[in-house]
């Protein structure tokens, strides 16, 4: 089979290689769509140390099962799926509760650190368990599943984010996370959502899915413009979907006294805080790590339209044009949101 394959920094190469066979609890899947996260692109740059050459990385993918393990349940040759981008054990206690994105032996697909290392989705075929996988509706295309994963990334952290209704809600970045996050605090009922982004196309794209209001901080006072906007200089809660030390003090400092900030976003390992601000306001900083359970949420929202993927979808290429896409996503190109590839 096909498969771009990361062989050293900045560098991949389509290399055939053997098509993966399944075990028993595993399916063969056919792919059809495959996403480049932002965390390949980090990755691929060789700074994170969880993208170690080579490997094939991909964990935003769809496709047709063409085999099935033994063991395999609930599962058929021909289904059309997406799959979660955790390999999940089901036995630990964080997996018996329901929290299987903090499973206690999770790997990630089109992953490679010193600990383990899973091939993914950025290849013709490739095996998953069973049980992490989800038929599609007949409404969602491959394309569209295939950013399943990063719009069910931001589901869960609105789900976990009190969020009540007609509240204000602040989204730092508008990115793939944050603008699926935009939808998703309007799913869970926010009264009005404010985009913020230092890319005016982004802030664009962040109004046509559905942000009331959009404030570049690179230009404006963005206290001020909410006040403004919305008669107050601070949210109810702040979704914070990039990760840097910037990003994450600009979220304290637009949360209500008692507000919280939900953290997505994890761009830079560490960040200073203000630790007198958070304990004096009484602020709540949480984590939003992956997904537990968003998955068929997140399928239903997209069949019905109160999800949208297809705007942030910027290119469709072929695998073969894999290096130039992660170059174009790496340089940062005007007007790039998500490039999916077809194997």
């Amino acid at each position: 089979m096909k498969a771009l394959v990361h062989t050293a920094p900045l560098q991949f190469e389509l290399r055939d290689i053997p098509r993966p066979q399944p075990n028993d609890e595993e399916v063969l899947v056919r792919v059809r769509a495959c996403g480049i996260c932002g965390s390949d692109v980090h990755g691929y740059t060789g700074k994170t140390g969880r993208r170690i050459p080579p490997i094939i990385m991909g964990h935003e993918a769809s496709g047709v099962i063409e085999a099935v393990g033994r063991s395999a349940r609930d599962v058929a040759v021909g289904d059309r799926i997406t799959f979660d981008s955790t390999v999940y054990c089901n036995q630990c206690p964080a997996c018996r509760e329901g929290r299987v994105n903090l499973c206690q032996d999770r790997k990630v697909l089109g992953v490679s650190t010193p600990a383990y290392r899973r091939d993914g989705a950025m290849a013709e075929y490739v095996v998953v368990p069973w049980w992490i996988t989800y038929r599609l509706p007949d409404s969602v295309s491959f394309e569209e599943a295939a950013l399943i994963e990063p719009a069910s990334v931001s589901l869960h952290a609105a789900r976990i984010t009190p969020i009540d209704i007609n509240d204000v809600v602040v989204v730092v970045g508008a990115g793939q996370i944050g603008l699926f996050a935009i939808q998703a605090a309007r799913a869970k009922g926010a009264g009005t959502i404010i985009a913020l982004d230092m890319k005016e196309d982004r802030l664009a794209l962040a109004r046509q899915l559905g942000a009331d209001v959009t404030i570049n901080p690179g230009t404006a006072d963005v206290a001020a413009e909410m006040r403004r906007a919305v008669g107050r200089p601070d949210a109810d809660a702040v979704l914070e979907a990039v990760g840097t030390e910037a990003s994450v003090g600009l979220a304290m400092g637009l949360t209500k006294l008692g507000g919280h900030v939900t953290l997505i976003g994890n761009v830079t390992p560490r960040v200073q805080v203000n630790l007198q601000d958070i304990v004096s306001r009484e602020l709540t900083l949480r984590g939003s790590c992956a997904i537990a359970g968003e998955y068929r949420a997140c399928l239903n929202l997209m069949a019905a339209g109160r999800i949208q993927a297809k705007p942030l979808i910027s290119q469709i290429v072929p695998l073969s044009d894999g290096q130039a896409a992660f170059d174009a996503l790496h340089h940062g190109d005007t007007g790039l949101v998500k490039i999916v590839l077809r194997p």
